[in-house]
């Protein structure tokens, strides 16, 4: 398993991460177990991959409650836990509330990245109150290290300004091959600033798996109501499948290895893949360790591009 540093002096972890928004409830599909999703985090774990995303929104704070279950069974030293603030909860005391409900949940005494999980919408909190709390979270010895999710560069660079001992080690973001907003100014701002991109829906909440079609579509509620997976943008996906698929068969690897590779070739990205199976878990930490060469991203990214071109979003 290859290991990155987040940020430019920030912690190590593995170039793969394990998403935990799955372990929140049944909104991901009746097949979701919570004895399945300790058992995936825990062979991830095995093999090697150390970081472990959740939030207290997942579920209402039952993500967390799996993701503890996991920690007691593999061990508190082999997993880097980052879980999220919700966006209405950035008042100071607020901060320091539900940073102690995620610690109990969790069932440790510092959490490695506490990240802001989006900007204050309806309270219009200024990011100045809220990022002094984590700062003083991270004195107090409640928190490692801070980072933000869902913030352009404006929001990232203002939440920065605020803090005065330390910095904004991450961005958590929506970023596949399907999702490419990033690369017009967010992506390469991250990356000369320093700070790691930790790429959420990294294969677009199961699409770049290549596997569904338009007469082969998930039922659970979170898929069966997005966009990307009404009938006709799965059509109109078809070349893309065809391109991971291709790359996928010459190096012996799954569509879905292929489009998370494609990622973490990106300088400071680091995907991070929902897991409920000990098999998704293998799955992606078969993406670690090699590379794709330049002929295969040039045709994965044309394929991207025109996909993007033909899908309706609306």
């Amino acid at each position: 398993m290859k290991y990155v540093t987040l940020g430019r002096k920030g912690p190590k972890v593995s170039e793969i991460g394990i998403g935990m928004w799955q372990a929140g409830g049944s909104s991901w599909g009746s097949d979701v177990r919570d004895r399945d999703c300790v058992a995936a985090m825990a062979r991830g774990v095995e093999l090697g991959l150390n970081l472990a995303d959740t939030a207290e929104v997942y579920g209402n704070g039952h993500s967390e409650e799996v993701v503890a279950q996991a920690i007691r069974k593999v061990g508190r030293d082999r997993v880097f836990v980052a879980t999220k603030v919700s966006g209405d909860h950035l008042r100071s005391a607020d901060v320091e509330k539900a940073c102690r409900g995620s610690l109990k949940r969790l069932g440790i005494r510092e959490i490695d990245l506490y990240q802001i999980h989006w900007p204050s919408l309806w309270d219009q909190v200024p990011l100045a109150e809220t990022m002094r709390a984590l700062e003083r979270l991270q004195r107090r010895g409640r928190i490692r290290h801070i980072g933000v999710s869902n913030f352009g560069v404006r929001d990232l660079e203002e939440a920065r300004s605020a803090l005065s001992r330390t910095d904004v080690v991450s961005n958590q973001i929506q970023y596949s091959l399907l999702h490419r907003e990033p690369e017009a100014e967010l992506l390469s701002h991250c990356v000369r600033e320093g700070i790691a991109v930790l790429a959420w829906s990294p294969i677009a909440k199961g699409l770049l798996a290549a596997k569904y079609s338009a007469t082969r579509r998930p039922k659970d509620r979170i898929r069966s109501e997005e966009a990307l997976f009404k009938p006709a943008n799965l059509r109109a996906m078809h070349s893309l499948f065809g391109a991971l698929r291709q790359v996928a068969r010459a190096r012996e690897k799954t569509p879905a290895q292929v489009a998370l590779r494609w990622l973490a070739d990106h300088p400071g990205v680091v995907p991070i893949p929902g897991v409920k199976r000990p098999a998704q878990a293998e799955e992606n930490a078969g993406a670690s360790g090699w590379s794709l060469n330049r002929a295969e991203r040039a045709s994965l990214d044309r394929a991207s591009a025109g996909a993007l071109a033909r899908l309706d979003t609306f």
